[in-house]
């Protein structure tokens, strides 16, 4: 048997971060694992190490997508308490009888989500805890963790942290209360959780959050890079064709980044991969968000991605700990630190 040195293990194209079709890291590249000896003992440890609670489910047949990469193992031979899958005995790097059709996947039970919104990205936020779905109190609940929450479920970022239970309060008492949670860099289930029992949320309410399903990616920071919408359950990009400094200020204003700074449509921060799904946006400049902009038929253009549009904004101010993003502590950005 053989040991892998990486740690490197995630799982792809689930509906949270803790469920997916399993991937390791060898080689500076990413590979699947084959079905064939897949079984609950190496889908605990691979929930284990991704802290994701326990495993629920280990599946193969491709449940969650096809990989398209290399099919590094056939199999691992934990026994499930292991801390990592690089402690497993395996068998030998890409040696398999499989192919795509048969990789493994892993559901594990720590999970997010939204309830009660007007689409998967708002709701009343919950998480899968022991054994059932329980909300999370409004109690010290803010914007900087509801950006993280948003960012989990893929939604982009937080345009309202609310409470008050205003997507509804849930079966049974609020007992979690969410502590210390927040960076552009953090993962939910690396926020600190606190179960209270029997000090339950009394007087307070539900957390809820509503998102932007809409996003800024490969910039330097949150505030400038390529735009992209979430659309079907599909991040995609907007064609440069007749975009402008009008439409650019909607979305600086909507992700609460400021002016804007400078527009491109020629691919400035890469090309996208996903579907082109807006052409001809038309914004008067003074629209909350781009959903209140005329535009074309989604998924209707005359683009290929080397006119995928881009934005920058100033993104030197903004608002901490409000209940929106338009109430807060107000910070400033100087050299790269608020």
């Amino acid at each position: 048997m053989a040991y892998f040195l990486s740690s490197a293990v995630r799982l792809r194209n689930g509906p949270n971060r803790c469920s997916g079709q399993i991937e390791v890291f060898q080689n500076s590249q990413w590979g699947t694992v084959c079905e064939s000896e897949w079984d609950s003992h190496d889908a605990q440890v691979v929930c284990r190490e991704l802290n994701c609670g326990d495993a629920v489910n280990a599946s193969g047949r491709a449940r969650y997508s096809h990989g398209s990469g290399p099919i590094w193992l056939e199999g691992f031979n934990c026994t499930g308490k292991e801390a990592s899958l690089r402690e497993c005995p395996q068998s030998p790097w890409r040696e398999h009888s499989c192919n795509h059709n048969q990789d493994a996947s892993v559901e594990c039970s720590w999970r997010l989500r939204l309830v009660n919104g007007s689409s998967r990205c708002s709701g009343r936020v919950e998480v899968f805890h022991n054994q059932h779905w329980e909300a999370i109190c409004e109690h010290d609940w803010d914007l900087d963790k509801a950006h993280v929450v948003c960012r989990e479920v893929d939604c982009g970022e937080a345009l309202s942290a609310t409470g008050g239970s205003y997507f509804g309060s849930g079966s049974g008492h609020i007992r979690l209360h969410l502590g210390y949670c927040e960076g552009q860099d953090t993962a939910f289930f690396d926020c600190e959780l606190r179960d209270r029992g029997d000090q339950s949320c009394a007087s307070k309410g539900a957390a809820g959050v509503i998102c932007s399903e809409l996003r800024l990616v490969n910039g330097p920071h949150r505030c400038s890079g390529r735009i992209e919408v979430l659309h079907n359950e599909l991040w995609g990009t907007v064609c440069g064709a007749g975009w402008d400094t009008q439409n650019a200020e909607v979305v600086c204003r909507q992700l609460g980044c400021g002016n804007v700074v400078k527009i491109s449509n020629g691919a400035l921060f890469g090309q996208g991969s996903g579907p082109i799904w807006l052409e001809r946006v038309n914004c008067s400049g003074k629209e909350a968000s781009l959903s209140e902009c005329h535009q074309g038929p989604w998924g209707e253009h005359s683009c290929d991605h080397s006119q995928d549009v881009s934005v920058e904004c100033s993104g030197q101010v903004r608002l901490v700990n409000g209940s929106s993003h338009c109430s807060g502590r107000v910070e400033v950005l100087y050299k790269q630190h608020w």
